[in-house]
């Protein structure tokens, strides 16, 4: 038989392991290396993973775009991309950042792709690696559809609405053509909103765009060929170009914002909260992404 007692004491000394943990190590403020001493210096911004939200990296651009000795940012994408709304915010931050006089330089990493892509055409000069992932130029709209699983529970679903299409998507009917028609509308609007985009950063015809902004992926090497990037090159070649743009002379100050450990609450709640959130929007959302 299993022992209750001991299983609910074990669960209560490995939180408070992990609480105890994250109280001497976590952090709710970035962790800053400064590496040099000259006065001019360059920040390296990283956005890791799916792109989920934008708060974090706002918060980074507006704090840089206030100090005067930070003449250029480079920033370090390593994403598939991820929510349309929060690419487009950091898209047109880094567009603000750019009007202030601060340049801003696009490294990627391992892959760049969809969102991750999006946010780089609002900087001045993209630098992939040969091999990195890239492209991915379009829109999805996913969601589950549960209807036949229902019917064999034998779960009967009760919905009251304002109107016709106000529970669009959900997950326990199917779409009528009508519906397809409203959401196929939706995902071309915002297609065209990163066409655009990328036409506008690359200086490129949208119509030549539109060849290559299918979904598929690039290598770094064939982005280069289309004009989607400027320079193959590592995060180094990266500082230098970014360098060169501020016209910063000497060796500058390089600013490194590393990503901080989660503070223990926080860690819970993006455990549980977070699932709670994902499920509510996952019947129905647009995403920029590989």
């Amino acid at each position: 038989m299993f022992n209750y007692r001991k299983i609910i004491i074990t669960g209560i000394c490995i939180l408070l392991g992990i609480g105890f943990f994250y109280f001497l190590f976590g952090e709710n403020e970035s962790i800053i290396k400064a590496i040099g001493k000259n006065n001019e210096q360059i920040a390296i911004i990283e956005i890791e993973g799916p792109i989920v939200s934008s708060s974090h990296i706002l918060k980074l651009f507006r704090h840089y775009s206030e100090m005067d000795s930070v003449k250029a940012l480079v920033l370090r994408i390593n994403s598939p991309g991820g929510q349309v709304g929060s690419s487009q915010e950091i898209y047109a931050e880094l567009k603000k950042l750019r009007k202030k006089g601060k340049k801003v330089v696009a490294s990627f990493g391992d892959v760049a792709a969809s969102g991750g892509y999006y946010i780089a055409c609002g900087a001045d000069k993209i630098v992939s690696n040969p091999g990195t992932l890239t492209g991915s130029i379009g829109v999805i709209m996913e969601f589950a559809n549960f209807e036949e699983l229902i019917k064999k529970v034998g779960v009967d679903i009760q919905v009251v609405k304002s109107g016709l299409h106000k529970d669009i998507g959900s997950p326990v009917r199917k779409l009528t053509e009508e519906e397809q028609k409203i959401l196929k509308g939706v995902v071309d609007d915002v297609y065209d909103q990163f066409v655009e985009a990328v036409s506008e950063s690359r200086k490129l015809d949208k119509e030549e765009v539109k060849k290559y902004a299918d979904g598929r992926i690039f290598s770094g090497r064939q982005a280069k060929e289309y004009g989607l990037v400027d320079q193959l090159g590592d995060i180094e070649d990266a500082i230098d170009l970014a360098k060169t743009l501020a016209n910063i002379s000497g060796v500058p100050k390089i600013i490194i914002q590393k990503k901080p450990l989660p503070a223990f609450l926080d860690y819970l709640s993006s455990i549980f909260y977070g699932k709670i959130d994902s499920y509510k929007s996952n019947s129905l959302s647009l995403s920029y992404r590989l």
